[in-house]
């Protein structure tokens, strides 16, 4: 078979990426759930304009309420992205490496966003050791999902020309 080579980096990428998510869907879940609790508390000290201000989180900075929450979105899709990849490369059909493709671009794409989120939290101010930790995954995800989609696609486009794309009934 002419792409078992991009097969098994593809199988060790997602399993890396999985876990990886996993944890970034804990760590943003945490955070999300810890905002929702404090913020009453962190507000009512504070002056109008920030308490009109709808994603208010009572750790890190400004940003820390829009990284969280793409980090979690980005954390979930990419889980499921991650487990179902496992299946449509272990199946190696055309079909199945096409579509393990389309939904590894698309988890790249939110993770790049969750990234820009997190440079511009680094870039801000300080932050706690967690939201850290959630930077640092989600940068480097956003490597490792760029090189899982490079994998896929090069093992799709190898099973392409072995024979004919039959689509799942």
């Amino acid at each position: 078979m002419a792409a078992a080579g991009p097969e098994s980096a593809a199988v060790t990428l997602l399993f890396l990426n999985l876990i990886m998510y996993v944890i970034v869907a804990i760590i943003a879940g945490w955070a999300l759930n810890y905002g929702v609790d404090e913020t009453p508390h962190a507000l009512s000290g504070l002056t109008p304009p920030a308490q009109l201000f709808p994603i208010y989180f009572p750790i890190g900075n400004l940003s820390t309420g829009f990284f969280v929450i793409f980090s979690l979105i980005a954390g979930v899709v990419g889980t499921a992205t991650s487990l179902t990849g496992l299946l449509d490369v272990s199946r190696s059909k055309p079909a199945s490496l096409l579509s393990a493709a389309a939904f590894s671009v698309i988890t790249w794409a939110l993770t790049l966003l969750a990234m820009g989120l997190a440079c511009k939290e680094i870039s801000i101010s300080w932050r706690p050791a967690s939201l850290r930790t959630l930077e640092t995954l989600t940068i480097i995800l956003s490597g490792t999902q760029l090189l899982c989609a490079g994998a896929i696609h090069a093992g799709a486009s190898a099973a392409s020309f072995d024979g004919p794309i039959i689509g799942r009934v």
